[in-house]
């Protein structure tokens, strides 16, 4: 007798059917291999257990808005040797969060930042921490339009109280009223309770360029600083222009050659 269409309404009204994904299976294995109940009950809720936190991290992954799947484990480490390994390991360890720090990364285009931003975020939400990543002016945009429909608060305090707030491209367009109003009430609000992650192309003295305000910009960088971990990146771009086929550089060559013959016949 299959027990199934019997069992299968009563999970449901216990919120527990996911356990009928996995039941047969670990019914025949039960049988298969003469398993007392309790060991094959034990298998059920663990398949439960597992399910739950999958469909967690999931959700996690996907509220967190990353651009795409860069991780510490994909990250190029002997194309520039300059990076500091030991110092990414240990913020992939998550410790600055639970001491809710700050991480700040500086570097030219192309060197890595928002790869690395990207993969600690990830490293956040492996470890069971809401992330929320964002460009900087896409993120006080979103205040900006929250603000106009009057849904300011609530979605100024959904940021404020995300564990982990990634802001990527800081100073890549000067902040103006009233960005740099929310910028600084987002950080005041979020100092001591929760920790920012910010990337910039801007030296780490330059970062007070990005504010017309520069009083607000001081306040502001003053609590971005406190305690921080401070990651530099130098070194060659890993955006590169792929190389031309060698048969289309040696047909330009061929009617560059051409045309200065041309010419010199003509004169």
């Amino acid at each position: 007798m299959n027990p199934v269409p019997e069992i299968a309404p009563l999970l449901k009204q216990l919120r527990l059917s996911g356990i009928l994904e996995s039941l047969e299976d670990r019914n025949r294995q039960a049988v298969a291999k003469k398993l007392p109940y309790t060991d094959f009950l034990a298998l059920l809720v663990q398949d439960e257990v597992a399910r739950r936190d999958q469909k967690k991290f999931d959700l996690r992954l996907r509220r967190a808005g990353f651009q795409s799947n860069k991780t510490i484990e994909t990250f190029d480490f002997d194309f520039n040797p300059s990076v500091h390994r030991e110092l990414l390991e240990e913020l992939a360890s998550c410790r600055f969060l639970r001491e809710r720090v700050c991480v700040l990364i500086a570097g030219p285009c192309g060197t890595g930042k928002s790869h690395i931003a990207q993969a600690l975020g990830h490293c956040a939400v492996r470890a069971g921490h809401d992330v929320l990543f964002a460009t900087t002016s896409k993120l006080l945009g979103s205040l900006h339009a929250a603000r106009a429909m009057g849904t300011f608060e609530r979605r100024f305090q959904a940021i404020a109280r995300v564990d982990l707030l990634i802001l990527d491209d800081f100073g890549l367009k000067p902040l103006r009223a009233p960005e740099d109003e929310d910028l600084h009430d987002l950080i005041a609000e979020r100092y001591e309770r929760a920790s920012t992650l910010v990337t910039s192309n801007l030296d780490f003295t330059e970062w007070g360029d990005a504010f017309t305000n520069r009083l607000l910009g001081a306040a502001t960088l003053d609590r971005l600083r406190d305690g921080a971990f401070r990651v530099v990146l130098d070194g060659e771009s890993y955006r590169k222009p792929r190389p031309m086929p060698k048969a289309q550089t040696a047909g330009k060559a061929t009617q560059r050659s051409r045309k200065t013959q041309k010419g010199a016949s003509t004169s």
